[in-house]
């Protein structure tokens, strides 16, 4: 309103005697600026219409489980190791560092934003000490005098510029917070993530050793035959070859072991050399169920969505001052002080001086400048709106992911405990069967391959499941609210 309102002052020129004429210039001045004042900072546009919000997640939810995950969710695994993890890792991972310092940058560029709004003042003071001789004395002071100055200038906020660039500021100050606060989120999810890999790594080590042991018991075995002649060479190496292909698979676990020990460590913030994790069982850390509420109140219940939409409202207050800096800049300065030839009389009401005025900017060819900012602001805004609905529907899916991922894993979990269970009695079978010479090797060496790929599948599958739940609660905010994009989201569903 207020651009198309300077728009037509600047296109239709008006008789400066009739608009300040008391029966109607002046009224139709006070409407002008009363309609310019009230539209200084327009509405936010509405980037997300209600239709485009679903009524329910898509994937399986738990029927009788919490709605929405406390804050400190990790608690809620029963692993003391994983507590104390995260919270080491809340005081020094390095991502978190620098998303603080952000925050003490946005704050810094707020206060100077705000110093707009303010007078300026300043003081002064100087000695003088001239003398000269010759036919160049004009140009300079033949006297020695002292001097005490005061000056103020105000840039009058008349059609809300400075109050624009302070609400854009102000939001991505509150973007700096909520970015801090979805780092948080991420770190937290990343460090249990990361340890729940360290205990499947080393849960999948202890099957292969077990599988070893397991293997050469039979070796030995063989070995007392091919002496005694009742078997071939053939069974010797045939069990010499599962002993090596079982053996050849240690060098790369223990990599990804390792990898994923000095990767937690780097999430803590430590050095990898001399960190370690304590042994603990992967099948200990139990998360519990957490339903998500309905998807619009997931909304409020995102950092990164907020962070989104007061990027939007930085740059919706960015158009605004664009619009802004389209209308005269109004300042009024004033200065005043003492000069005197003496210390002892500077301050004497007679050696006082002082002037004021006021100023009157506007720009009348700036090679398009101002045009091109508003356009460029314009299209900022049109970025975010767009940021914005992606944030959102990326948080849709990741909660109908995480969904689907942690009802998927259980089941595959279930299935893979029953074989399993089978598999080792098929393997105590053919075992028994060997030794009584009622079975062939083959039929061993089948068994105990099934067995042992079965508990290393298992082991992957109870790794899926729980950093499924770990993704569940990092994609349901982690139990993070914030209670001004909550009355926002309220209102508009």
């Amino acid at each position: 309103m207020q651009f198309l309102l300077h728009e037509a002052i600047l296109l239709k020129p008006y008789d400066m005697n009739n608009l300040l004429s008391p029966r109607f210039g002046l009224g139709v001045a006070l409407a002008a600026l009363a309609t310019i004042l009230t539209g200084c900072a327009t509405p936010v546009p509405q980037a997300m219409p209600p239709s485009a919000i679903p009524q329910r997640f898509s994937a399986p939810v738990p029927s009788s489980a919490q709605i929405w995950p406390d804050a400190t969710w990790w608690k809620s695994f029963g692993d003391a190791q994983l507590t104390s993890l995260i919270e080491e890792a809340e005081k020094n991972n390095g991502d978190l560092a620098v998303a603080s310092a952000r925050i003490l940058e946005a704050e810094a560029r707020s206060r100077i934003t705000r110093s707009a709004l303010l007078p300026n003042v300043s003081a002064g003071g100087g000695y003088i000490n001239g003398d000269c001789k010759g036919p160049s004395c004009a140009q300079f002071t033949n006297a020695k005098d002292y001097e005490l100055n005061f000056s103020a200038s105000y840039q009058l906020d008349f059609w809300g510029l400075a109050r624009d660039n302070l609400r854009g500021a102000e939001a991505e100050l509150k973007t700096a917070r909520y970015a801090q606060q979805s780092v948080a989120l991420s770190v937290a999810s990343s460090v249990a993530s990361q340890y729940l890999n360290v205990l499947a790594l080393r849960s999948r080590l202890t099957i292969a050793n077990e599988n070893i042991a397991a293997i050469n018991g039979i070796l030995d075995l063989i070995k007392l035959r091919v002496k005694a002649g009742s078997v071939s060479h053939l069974d010797l190496a045939s069990e010499q070859a599962q002993v090596e292909a079982v053996e050849a698979r240690l060098p790369q676990l223990e990599i990804a072991e390792r990898q994923a020990v000095y990767a937690l460590a780097v999430l803590l913030g430590r050095t990898p050399e001399g960190f370690d994790v304590k042994d603990a069982k992967l099948d200990s850390v139990n998360p519990p169920q957490v339903a998500p509420g309905v998807p619009s109140a997931l909304l409020f219940r995102r950092p990164d969505i907020a962070a989104a939409e007061a990027q939007l409202v930085a740059a919706h207050a960015n158009v605004d001052a664009a619009r802004a800096a389209f209308l005269p800049q109004i300042s009024l300065t004033g200065s005043g002080g003492f000069i005197s030839a003496a210390v002892h009389t500077l301050l004497r009401s007679s050696q006082f001086g002082y002037d004021y005025g006021a100023n009157l900017l506007e720009a009348i060819f700036d090679g398009g400048k101002l045009r091109g900012e508003k356009h460029l602001a314009e299209a900022t805004e049109r970025e975010y709106i767009a940021r914005y609905r992606t944030a959102v529907y990326n948080a849709f899916a990741d909660v109908d992911t995480a969904l689907i991922e942690v009802a998927n894993t259980a089941t595959q979990q279930d299935h893979l405990e029953r074989e399993v269970a089978a598999a080792r009695e098929a393997f105590q079978i053919s075992q028994l069967q060997y030794r009584q010479g009622v079975a062939d090797l083959l039929t061993v060496l089948q068994a105990q391959q099934t067995l042992f790929s079965a508990e290393d599948q298992l082991i992957q599958a109870l790794l899926a499941n729980r950093q499924a739940s770990v993704a569940l609660f990092a994609a349901l905010g982690g139990g993070w609210l914030d209670v001004g994009t909550k009355q926002q989201a309220l209102s508009h569903y």
